[in-house]
């Protein structure tokens, strides 16, 4: 039997999406005399949020598989996603939950949209080689590491390994359709592979005061050592 997915596209750039978060996301709460987020929670808790970041919220909770697609602009995300996840990922929705039973904070591995998976396809000008651990362009897992697991580990999605089409600059037409069929196939076989394995923040790991314990990843200063395979 064929697999079949509903599938709900958010283009940023077509739908005019202003990035830019402002008094007009605290709702009803814009002129309480508190501060900004804690109005910008009681906005969220008391549904006052604009309608266009309610509706990315409710398609975010309603995935089982998020995509993020975007191109690498100097070395991070475009202002346009990045404002997204700065209006979307809301105090009382991205962060700042109410604690979890164990008292710990509900990030790292918690958090209301735990249980999810992401995948990250970003495109980039540079070659494989340069976004390698050596390249001049930097180690593209790290440069994406604010995002994986600052993002969405933090709030509770579980990444697997980036989706990268490199040299995208020069690709004619016979590369794009070879880039298409490798995403297409890949994104059918999710199901058989492995998350990134982030360390989950009420693992003990952390203790004390969220630092990484000394007996694991022993000398190790690299963002690596948050793998819990390190």
């Amino acid at each position: 039997m064929a697999k079949t997915h509903e599938v709900v596209i958010t283009d940023l750039y077509a739908a005019s999406f202003d990035p830019v978060l402002s008094q007009r996301d605290l709702g009803s709460q814009a002129d309480v005399d508190d501060t900004f987020l804690n109005r910008w929670a009681a906005a969220y808790n008391e549904g006052h949020l604009p309608d266009e970041i309610r509706a990315e919220q409710q398609k975010l909770m309603d995935a089982d598989l998020i995509v993020l697609q975007f191109p690498l602009w100097w070395y991070s995300l475009p202002a346009i996603l990045k404002g997204w996840i700065d209006r979307v990922f809301t105090s009382g929705f991205g962060f700042d939950l109410p604690l979890g039973p164990d008292r710990l904070p509900r990030r790292y591995g918690g958090g209301l949209l735990a249980g999810k998976r992401a995948l990250v396809v970003v495109s980039a000008g540079e070659t494989a080689r340069a976004l390698g651990p050596r390249g001049l362009g930097g180690d593209i897992d790290t440069l994406m590491f604010g995002l994986t697991h600052g993002v969405l580990w933090y709030t509770g999605v579980a990444t697997y390994p980036l989706h990268v089409i490199a040299d995208a600059d020069d690709l004619d037409s016979d590369a794009v359709q070879r880039e298409i069929t490798r995403l297409t196939s890949r994104i059918g076989e999710l199901g058989g592979e492995d998350v990134i394995p982030y360390r989950r923040l009420d693992s003990g790991d952390y203790r004390p005061g969220r630092v990484l314990r000394d007996g694991l990843a022993p000398g190790r200063v690299d963002l690596g050592l948050h793998l819990s395979t390190t």
